[in-house]
């Protein structure tokens, strides 16, 4: 499978000038083939080059390559949604391959920049030294925080699925982000906190309404969605290893109008809405390929509210968002728990044959990055 290291650019002061430069011009290129691409509903990597590539070279003054890049990086975007003409931001990344990026070992890389080639320090960490002989000469360069990076594309080898011996079974939920079938939790009050804290310095920001607050509230909306995603590789790496350390599979809900078909209290609804269940399951499912764990998506419907000991269905069961206790038995459990045996359940009735492969769609790129 393809997934990504992230490599940091350590350029001087001209060099930094450089690539910020091409990375503005390099968008601006992509925004004005975009108003080709949909004015003439042209989906087509070769009919687009035809349209624009000699008025891009021209009025751009971008390589031959990059150019190149441009247009097929317009393609991508417009196939994935043809209803309007799609926008680059200034800091958008641009795409390399390997023509216009070369590296000299491990220490230096090769860019094609609107100032020519530049020759810049990179830094790597032990992982990435010992990955790189799997880099395939593909690389997104961005900005992060006034950084510059590469985004080398790999092939990362997936281990043999292991024919599971059960499941463990993952609720997704409101209070606690995970819980799993063995009684284990994770991110609940560390996430609650930090959420409400974000959520307290939001409303203070929104009625504010100034410049300066607006800009804040996109900061603060950005450190937001980095937590989340770290809590999500910790979480997903957590269930992974558990899953293969004890020769079982992973049983997941399938998450599909999840918002529209699930019912929760107003003052719940942030919560809720707020988390981000399809990255975690997408995390969840690249990590386990690497490990060879097997994945089993089930259809959740009434699992919150069937017993796991008698398999009585009732919505007199729920007791409360968190207490489950059943009207024809009297078992009683911690509401998430018994979701999560009962997703495990399902799963174990379920011929496993083949690992659902995660696609373009399912996740928010078509290679993962690993962390750091």
């Amino acid at each position: 499978m393809k997934t990504t290291l992230q490599i940091k650019l350590l350029p001087d002061g001209t060099q930094h000038s450089a690539l910020k430069e091409t990375m503005r011009v390099f968008n601006d290129a992509c925004n004005a083939i975009a108003e080709v691409a949909f004015r003439e509903q042209c989906a087509s990597k070769f009919e687009l080059q035809k349209l624009v590539y000699a008025d891009v070279r021209k009025q751009f003054g971008l390589s031959a390559q990059l150019t190149i890049r441009a247009i097929a990086k317009v393609v991508e975007a417009y196939k994935r949604d043809k209803s309007k003409q799609c926008f680059f931001k200034p800091t958008g990344a641009v795409v390399y391959d390997q023509r216009i990026l070369s590296f000299k070992g491990l220490d230096r890389a090769s860019l094609v920049t609107m100032q020519g080639r530049v020759s810049i320090p990179i830094q790597m960490g032990q992982y990435q030294r010992v990955q790189w002989h799997r880099a395939k000469g593909q690389a997104d360069l961005v900005l992060v925080k006034g950084a510059f990076f590469l985004l080398v594309v790999i092939d990362t080898p997936e281990a043999p699925p292991i024919d599971p011996s059960g499941f463990i079974g993952i609720d997704l939920g409101i209070t606690k982000v995970a819980t799993d079938s063995d009684g284990g939790s994770f991110c609940g009050s560390t996430v609650e906190r930090v959420r409400q804290r974000y959520h307290r310095l939001r409303r203070r920001l929104q009625s504010k309404g100034t410049r300066s607050a607006k800009r804040h509230l996109k900061k603060i909306r950005r450190k937001e969605a980095q937590f989340r995603r770290s809590q999500n590789h910790i979480i997903s790496k957590r269930l992974v290893e558990k899953a293969k350390d004890t020769g079982r599979g992973i049983a997941l809900e399938e998450l599909k109008h999840i918002r529209s078909r699930t019912t929760v209290r107003k003052s719940d609804r942030a919560k809720h809405s707020g988390w981000s269940f399809f990255q975690l399951q997408s995390f969840i499912e690249y990590k386990a390929k690497l490990a060879g764990v097997f994945v089993q998506y089930i259809d959740p419907w009434y699992t919150s509210r069937t017993c796991s000991a008698c398999g009585h269905a009732d919505k007199a069961n729920r007791k409360t968002q968190s207490h489950f206790q059943c009207v024809s038995c009297g078992y009683t459990d911690n509401a998430d728990i018994n979701a999560a045996i009962n997703i495990a359940a399902r799963a174990d009735v379920m011929q496993p044959m083949v690992m659902r492969a995660t696609t373009a769609k399912d996740s928010p790129s078509t290679a993962t990055s690993l962390p750091l």
